[in-house]
């Protein structure tokens, strides 16, 4: 176990939306254990806003600009962050090395990278690919060095360390987009290709499942991601339903999915955003490990997954995945439905 004091720590993850929330834990649950730790996120640039609704994370470093850096450069600017110990949680190979070279005391990375075993001087040996554990407890499982055990900590409470606060929704944003005395409903249906996704019918006929009069409901989703489906559902026979698609940055969409009550994705950064908002987060998975929910589903107390329960692989290398669509529009539906009743009661 790791001795001695340690003032500062980099948790570095520079992918994606989704898999930088599933890393956010680990920041409080350092937090509460070493209070006057100061925590440094290492990302992307599009993932700052996330970050930054993350109030266990004291600074946001931006890697996307420290890559166009020469390399002198680049560990001069490692040296300066001064950290006394790094996490490769996402592990890249240029920034194990620049961690090294510019001296971090404590390196520490999987036992299942070479350069890992090179460049990173404390080692957990542990496999995603063959792990039954969720995303977010294998990342725990980087905090070994430091007596951390996964063990003491239960999957449903890892968003209460966290500590996910939004920026306040604009008035602008507001007026535009939700209305009041209906329950506002976010489908946000595609992923940049990064999840198998429900079919743009499925989604069709769950909207028309839906009473108007009741469900306000908002598409979002990029520019180019609402060209595929505003032509399928912006028809003048669906006046409850509004179209958002290429006109929010993500700042804007984490405020507006913080102020609604559901969010119907697939695996993607909405859904998880969705979920440590407190909000319920509606999630469609396939079967297949390792894209499964057990893996990857949303953290938070309001989250549900849907996945067909059968074992599947055919679908591994096509994006069209046939058991996802077997989830019918009809069981979604009835699901949303059943969070009012429930309230109601």
């Amino acid at each position: 176990m790791i001795q001695g004091s340690i003032k500062r720590i980099v948790i570095s993850r520079t992918d994606s939306i989704g898999d930088v929330i599933l890393t956010l834990p680990m920041a409080g649950i350092i937090k509460s254990l070493f209070p006057i730790c100061e925590i440094l996120f290492l990302g992307r640039e599009y993932t700052h806003d996330v970050v930054d609704c993350c109030k266990n994370v004291d600074r946001f470093v931006n890697y996307t600009e420290i890559e166009k850096l020469e390399l002198n450069q680049q560990i001069e600017f490692f040296k300066d962050i001064n950290a006394d110990a790094i996490i490769h949680v996402f592990p890249r190979k240029e920034i194990v090395v620049l961690s090294k070279k510019a001296k971090i005391k404590i390196r520490i990375g999987t036992s299942h990278r070479w350069y890992n075993i090179i460049y990173c001087n404390k080692l957990v040996s542990f496999s995603r690919k063959k792990s039954n554990l969720h995303e977010a407890e294998l990342n725990l499982k980087l905090l070994e060095p430091f007596g951390i055990k996964v063990e003491d900590y239960k999957l449903e409470d890892l968003h209460n360390y966290i500590n996910f606060c939004p920026e306040k929704l604009s008035e602008e944003i507001q007026n535009k987009f939700l209305i009041q005395n209906k329950i506002k409903l976010i489908i946000h249906p595609k992923s940049k290709g990064s999840a198998r996704e429900w079919s743009l019918n499925n989604y069709k006929k769950l909207i028309r499942l839906l009473p108007p009069e009741k469900y306000h409901i908002i598409l979002t989703g990029t520019e180019t991601e609402g060209q595929l489906f505003r032509n399928i559902w912006m028809d003048s026979s669906v006046e409850n339903v509004m179209d958002s698609s290429g006109q929010l940055s993500l700042k804007e969409l984490i405020s507006l999915i913080s102020k609604v009550d559901i969010l119907l994705a697939c695996s993607t950064g909405p859904l998880h955003i969705a979920g440590v908002c407190n909000i319920h987060a509606l999630g469609l998975f396939p079967p297949i490990k390792p894209m499964h929910p057990a893996r990857w589903r949303p953290l938070g107390n309001k989250t549900k997954v849907f996945c067909i329960d059968k074992t599947c692989s055919k679908c591994r290398k096509n994006s069209q995945c046939e058991c996802l669509n077997e989830i019918s529009a009809e069981e979604v539906a009835s699901f949303i439905v059943s969070l009012e009743n429930n309230k109601a009661h």
